[in-house]
């Protein structure tokens, strides 16, 4: 995949590489990193749920940060809970995977109702990993 931003407005709404299942409430993906694999700039319209049902390791990086800031930790069933808020999608970012081994984590973004906040919040997770954005310890 291309490591170069795409032009401002142009970057994938898909959190993940396969759409796996979409009814009127629900859509799940399933993001499929292959070893140091990484998916491109992508954003997220949506309120969402993360679940990493195998452990693995993973770090992210968002438009305009020169540094791969965000970092992830899973243990087996880690799950993340992302409030993106219903005033603008989340920046643009890209993932990769850390592991000399294929991950997979799965995404389900709540489509049918509007995200109760005007803003995105903080991540919140079930602690079965570590979730840790180093541009909010700054």
């Amino acid at each position: 995949m291309s490591t170069d931003p795409a032009p401002e407005g142009t970057y994938s709404p898909a959190p993940g590489d396969t759409l796996i299942f979409e009814n009127g409430r629900v859509r799940v993906w399933s993001m499929t990193l292959p070893p140091h694999g990484m998916y491109d700039f992508h954003q997220h319209h949506h309120d969402h749920v993360v679940i990493w049902p195998d452990a693995g390791r993973a770090e992210a990086q968002e438009l305009g940060d020169p540094h791969w800031s965000i970092s992830q930790t899973a243990e087996e069933g880690f799950v993340i809970f992302k409030t993106v808020g219903h005033g603008e999608p989340l920046t643009p970012h890209r993932i990769r995977n850390l592991e000399d081994r294929t991950v997979t984590h799965y995404i389900v973004e709540l489509v049918s109702e509007k995200s109760p906040e005007s803003t995105a919040l903080p991540a919140e997770t079930n602690a079965r990993g570590r979730f840790n954005d180093a541009r909010a310890d700054t």
